[in-house]
């Protein structure tokens, strides 16, 4: 019994999912999953000799409280699925993890991208709150100046 090309497994994944993706080459998918509270998620898939990887960015280096955000992603990772939260060397956050070639079905892809979108969705408002409130506090100020819109900074408005 031979087993399918994990690539092929992974653009059938992504066409009968309807997902937006792009191939920079024949090995890295680059993938947008829609979210809620962070409206996309941009993530890679980089299929290797021997393993598959994926990275998907949740947020920019912290502004502040840099300690705290990283004490909470390293609480939330012994309880996730597939990855984990990381920095990369400019302090930005991530989602990584690994999965041997072997194990590549489209059962495990559905539950490695459903635990990156679930995992960088309900981390958004929560890491944001905690790394960049100043800013919050500052564009709230602004968009009250010139008469703006606050739709999008409603669930942040107890930090004013």
């Amino acid at each position: 019994m031979t087993s399918l090309n994990p690539k092929a497994i992974i653009e059938e994944f992504l066409d009968s999912h309807d997902l937006e993706y792009e191939r920079k080459d024949s090995n890295t998918f680059f993938i947008t999953l829609p979210g809620e509270k962070k409206l996309q998620t941009h993530c890679a898939l980089l299929v290797g000799d021997h393993s598959l990887s994926i990275t998907a960015f949740v947020i920019r280096k912290p502004d502040e409280n840099s300690l705290e955000v990283f004490d909470w992603c390293l609480r939330k990772n012994s309880a996730m699925y597939g990855v984990t939260f990381a920095m990369n060397e400019l302090g930005d956050l991530y989602l990584v993890g690994r999965l041997p070639l072997g194990a590549v079905t489209e059962r495990e892809i559905d539950r490695l991208l459903g635990a990156v979108l679930q995992y960088s969705d309900s981390a958004f408002n929560p890491l944001l709150e905690l790394g960049f409130s100043s800013a919050i506090r500052r564009e709230w100020a602004w968009r009250v100046s010139r008469g703006e819109s606050l739709a999008n900074l409603q669930v942040f408005e107890h930090l004013i």
